[in-house]
């Protein structure tokens, strides 16, 4: 793949044209997946990675979280805020910029964290699912990885996506690949405090990441 030499506020512009388009149907039924899942539909909901914020809202919309919204992209969150705006959503979404492997956030703050796409960019996996662990509270649950939700969802998408660009078949092979999901399962089995899992299913590839009531 050819190297990506456009702006921040390109690659923040394009992420969310593909949002609001192609990738539109995918965050209303990830949400409602991770809520499912985590079986609470109340407390406090991290996205790491957000960008400009469609699953961040989406998990709102499909709850009665609070959910912060957190990138290291400036651009990113400026149009985050924008699309939070629009959704009628500033009082239960807040963006909040910082680092995966640093997350400004304090101990056990959070009853969920979601993550769709951003985890193939991570350079330091381990780091980042340690943060991920410490901010969760007693009974919290992470949700971490990438996918589209269902099998039809990923067909059409996935389809779409290699018809706009031959080159990003590659990308995703590679993100859906057993190395990738052996990666996965060797950062999660080196985090304290948790039960950490990797799930691959017709949704995506997730790592699962469960803190128990008593930890």
């Amino acid at each position: 793949m050819s190297q990506d030499t456009r702006t921040e506020q390109e690659k923040a512009e394009g992420m969310n044209r593909i949002a609001e388009t192609i990738f539109a149907p995918v965050y209303p039924v990830l949400a409602g997946m991770f809520l499912e899942r985590f079986g609470r539909l109340d407390g406090v909901c991290v996205d790491l990675g957000s960008g400009p914020g469609h699953l961040a809202i989406a998990v709102a919309k499909a709850s009665d979280m609070m959910v912060w919204s957190l990138d290291f992209s400036a651009a990113a969150q400026a149009i985050a805020e924008t699309n939070i705006r629009n959704a009628g959503l500033e009082g239960r979404v807040r963006t909040i910029r910082g680092d995966v492997t640093r997350l400004p956030l304090p101990d056990a703050s959070a009853d969920l964290v979601v993550s769709r796409g951003s985890v193939f960019f991570w350079d330091d996996l381990p780091a980042a699912l340690h943060e991920a662990a410490r901010i969760l509270r007693a009974g919290g649950m992470a949700i971490i990885g990438g996918g589209f939700g269902n099998a039809e969802l990923n067909e059409r998408i996935v389809r779409e996506m290699i018809r706009r660009n031959p080159d990003w078949e590659g990308f995703n092979r590679k993100n859906i690949s057993s190395e990738t999901m052996q990666r996965f399962l060797k950062a999660v089995s080196v985090v304290e405090g948790v039960d950490g899992d990797v799930v691959c299913d017709d949704s995506g590839l997730w790592i699962v990441m469960r803190k128990g009531c008593s930890a």
